[in-house]
């Protein structure tokens, strides 16, 4: 087979071509981002970042036996690795049982919630001591038949008691010079020098041992009752963990109440069986159920109700006497405290309601219609309900800094995350500007902002949803924007100041919106430099795209003078007098012509006379202005005819000048010479007998009236 011919020339590489060609397209772009990097120098520098430092040579291999032994170790922690890895990636498996049982090595009694429940469980131990020790020593509930289960749950108690002494206080952490102590050593030494030990170890005394001697007398266990500073210590931690601790306060005073009842009825008891049940009046008769008849007369005696028979002895004229004191003290401590728990829990609810009637008295006193009256009541209340409070910042006030945004971070950050405008800023500079927010809440039907207003804030959607309206009418809505979305970011970043709402932003429901003012945002973009050229930048592509014209067919601009009285403003006649019937010969052209005639003006030897010559320019002005109106051209005629004696009368006036031949064939236009005349010159308008041509000037000379 023939082999085909070379082509002549050169030969190309494909792969070489294709190489040059994106080296050249590499170059293109280069060039492009200095351009633009000349013109808004806000842009960061096209140059790439320092490549990494080379990296140093792997070491050798280990020897075989040394990988060996890796991996057998690796094979022991695999179970541990494999469990860690599942955490790592979010697979939560059900962790051991090892897990929940392994004590800490430190405890932290203010956050660790397994101390808290810890507590609790001491807590019911101690109160069964101190309803029951009571009960069991006055009424005859322990017999010899039942001993066994009193004395089993008295051993679970006690455990309970020693584990506290001896596992679980010496880990908790205590504070020393503002440091927290987390040593093993030192937090032993901390609690053995406490007088809590010393109590803790008084109430495990078993003096139980005093059975054998004495019988099972439930007295023996009195210092169980000493444990009270682990009651007291469950109180404080439980109300700082419920969301409301107020009721727990209320259900701990009514026990201490109810407690302290019991203790009287027991004393009741004593005193009857003292005296001899059933002997007088007074005492209780043994008829019944015992432990109900004393607890009904010590709520009675406790709470002055009366109506109790009288007291026939000494001894129990002296008991009621004591008993009426102590419980008019008690009794007025404990409604004392109740009250305080109660105004406590509704502090809030009182100072709402004080501020939502000071306000309704303000505005009855200046007569405000019922109409804002109410809104005012429904910004109240819906606040009120919605957040608990009326401004969010004075709770917030009292706090340290660091607290303040770690809460402002944990409620705002997710919502503020999502706006695009502040995307790819430095978060130091998010966490700033979440602390100078101010949270506003609007009614159905609230403008936000209006159409033509100078914005000075920018707003985001915190909860609910805004409209934004327009329209010929301005109730169209254009669009909705729910929870999120940001609206008024143009006025906020314009270096230029003085920017108006383009449209009317409404309330659709109840919104509740962040304010973030333009003062605010550049107090906090002096810190961040970065931030604030990113912004800027995103500024600038804002406002370009808000500055396009809406998209449709483009519209012819206007040129000449017509572009100064715009395009729906008539052009004044004059102007269109001085413009011409079409444009073409106006006055300013006439001026035009003018000036180079009087350029190319030989001097003269005969001095003309300046009324005719003033009388011919007006006439020539005039035939300018009428050259293209056929009407004006059957008027030149008896103009020229007048014009020839005129100009024979001057030649003939100077022979000498007659004698001096004209070198320029063309006639030489007249030349005006400042003096007094008799005549005027009057310019007027006339309409063109052509339609659409406009109007003709026409400039006369006439002769004043002496």
């Amino acid at each position: 087979s023939a082999q085909k011919p070379t082509p002549s020339g050169f030969q190309t590489n494909e792969y070489a071509d294709a190489q040059l060609q994106e080296i050249v397209r590499k170059l293109r772009e280069r060039a492009t981002v200095y351009k633009e990097k000349l013109k808004d120098p806000v842009l960061s520098s096209p140059e790439g970042s320092p490549t990494a430092s080379p990296s140093k040579k792997q070491p050798p291999p280990p020897p075989k036996e040394e990988k060996k032994e890796e991996k057998k170790e690796d094979a022991e922690a695999k179970p541990e690795e494999d469990h860690y890895c599942d955490m790592l990636c979010c697979k939560f498996k059900k962790p051991p049982l090892k897990t929940y049982l392994q004590l800490p090595d430190s405890i932290d009694s203010y956050t660790d919630r397994r101390y808290v429940a810890w507590l609790m469980l001491v807590t019911i131990a101690y109160n069964w001591n101190c309803w029951f020790i009571p009960l069991r020593f006055v009424f005859p509930y322990q017999t010899p038949s039942n001993t066994i289960y009193w004395i089993t749950i008295d051993i679970i108690c006690d455990i309970c008691y020693l584990c506290d002494l001896l596992i679980f206080q010496p880990r908790v952490q205590f504070l020393r010079g503002g440091d927290i102590i987390s040593d093993k050593v030192e937090m032993k030494k901390f609690y053995h020098r406490s007088m809590k030990f010393r109590l803790d170890v008084i109430s495990v005394l078993p003096f139980e041992v005093l059975y054998f001697f004495f019988g099972f007398n439930p007295a023996f266990r009195a210092n169980r009752m000493l444990k009270h500073n682990t009651f007291f210590e469950f109180n404080d931690r439980l109300e700082a963990i419920l969301d409301k601790a107020y009721i727990y306060r209320v259900i701990r005073t009514t026990g201490y109440l109810l407690f302290i009842l019991h203790v009287n009825a027991c004393l009741y008891y004593w005193a009857s069986d003292y005296e001899g049940l059933g002997s007088t009046r007074w005492v209780y008769d043994g008829e019944g159920n015992m432990y109900l008849r004393c607890y009904y007369w010590a709520v009675r005696t406790l709470i002055t109700i009366g109506g109790l028979p009288e007291p026939q002895t000494l001894f129990e004229i002296v008991f009621q006497l004591l008993n009426f004191f102590l419980g008019v003290f008690v009794f007025s401590s404990l409604i004392g405290q109740m009250r305080d728990v109660i105004g406590a829990a509704t502090a809030g609810q009182n100072y709402y309601r004080s501020c939502m009637d000071n306000t309704v008295s303000y505005m009855n006193t200046y007569s405000i219609p019922k109409v804002v009256q109410n809104r005012v009541r429904t910004w109240y209340e819906y606040t009120w309900d919605s957040q608990g409070m009326l401004d969010e910042s004075e709770l917030l006030e009292q706090m340290p800094t660091r607290m303040q945004l770690a809460i402002a971070i944990d409620v705002n950050f997710a919502i503020v995350n999502k706006v695009d405008l502040f995307k790819g800023c430095d978060t130091q500079m998010i966490y700033d500007m979440l602390l100078r927010l101010k949270s506003i809440v609007y009614l159905p039907g609230d403008f936000v902002c209006k159409k033509g207003e100078i914005g000075r804030e920018m707003y985001i959607i915190k909860q609910g949803e805004v409209q934004v309206l327009g329209g010929p009418d301005g109730t169209k809505v254009l669009v909705t924007l729910r929870a999120g979305a940001v609206f008024g970011e143009i006025s906020l970043l314009a270096a230029g100041g003085g920017n108006r709402r383009t449209a009317n932003v409404v309330a659709h429901g109840f919104a509740n919106l962040f304010i973030l003012d333009k003062k605010t945002l550049n107090e906090i973009l002096v810190h961040y430099p970065d931030s604030e050229k990113l912004l800027m930048k995103k500024a600038k592509v804002l406002l370009k795209e808000k500055g396009k014209p809406p998209p449709g067919p483009p519209v012819q601009q206007p040129r000449g003078l017509a572009g100064f009285f715009g395009p729906n403003q008539e052009t004044p006649k004059l102007f269109k007098a001085m413009l011409g019937g079409k444009g073409k010969d106006g006055l300013a052209k006439l001026l035009q012509l003018k000036r180079a005639q009087d350029a190319q003006v030989m001097p003269q030897k005969k001095r003309v006379d300046s009324s005719k010559v003033l009388k011919d320019t007006g006439r020539s002005w005039a035939s300018r202005v009428d050259e293209n109106d056929p009407q004006a051209e059957a008027e030149k005629k008896p103009e020229q005819e007048e014009k020839k004696p005129v100009e024979s009368a001057a030649s003939s006036a100077s022979p000498a000048e007659k004698e001096e031949p004209n070198v320029d064939a063309k006639p030489k236009p007249p030349v005006m010479h400042r003096g007094t005349s008799k005549e005027s010159l009057i310019i007027s308008m006339s309409p063109s007998p052509r339609a659409g041509e406009g109007e003709i000037l026409t400039v006369e000379v006439k002769e004043k009236k002496q």
